[in-house]
């Protein structure tokens, strides 16, 4: 544990807590999380993660502006996903899952290429569901937590463990709080 890994984790921390309180300000806390979380998972041969934060910091403004285009200044509302497009990004992610783990596999000295691939690919899809405010983005960061929290922590980024573990019981807490959302409305 570094102060560094403490200093990124407490940033991201902020953000997702943000997120799952439907708080606009998660956009550009996720950003400076990111960047410090790239410098992190690179320094750990996490690559796949490390490529993810790349990801995350462009769609934090584009969630940012995309969750500030409701009718008349407020917030879009909370929306599910249908059947269809649920099916085809479940087998997009299997898909990325493959193909990237390969390539880490092959081409890299990564540590565990298919799981950091794993969690490449459904952090995408839910932070792709996340910036169009759908309640399947809960879903994918359930899972995604539930991988990263031995993966970090068998790299030595108990910090980092710790923090995902607080992110999977944040994920059902933001599952919670935004199906209730969706009845008010």
């Amino acid at each position: 544990m570094t102060a560094f890994e403490v200093i990124a984790n407490g940033m991201n921390a902020v953000s997702v807590v943000l997120a799952a309180r439907n708080s606009v300000h998660t956009w550009w806390t996720g950003v400076i999380g990111c960047v410090l979380f790239g410098i992190l998972f690179f320094g750990a041969q996490l690559y796949a993660d490390a490529t993810l934060q790349i990801f995350f910091i462009m769609t934090c403004v584009f969630g940012w502006l995309k969750w500030t285009k409701g009718d008349e200044g407020a917030p879009a509302p909370v929306k599910r996903s249908g059947a269809r497009l649920l099916s085809l990004m479940a087998g997009s992610g299997v898909l990325v899952t493959l193909a990237y783990g390969f390539l880490l596999h092959v081409y890299t000295d990564a540590y565990a290429p298919f799981l950091d691939s794993t969690v490449l690919a459904f952090s995408v899809l839910g932070q792709l569901l996340l910036m169009q405010r759908r309640i399947e983005t809960w879903w994918c960061w359930i899972l995604v937590d539930i991988i990263a929290v031995p993966l970090f922590a068998s790299r030595g980024l108990y910090v980092t463990s710790v923090l995902y573990a607080a992110f999977l019981a944040n994920a059902v807490f933001g599952l919670l709080r935004w199906k209730r959302e969706m009845r008010k409305a």
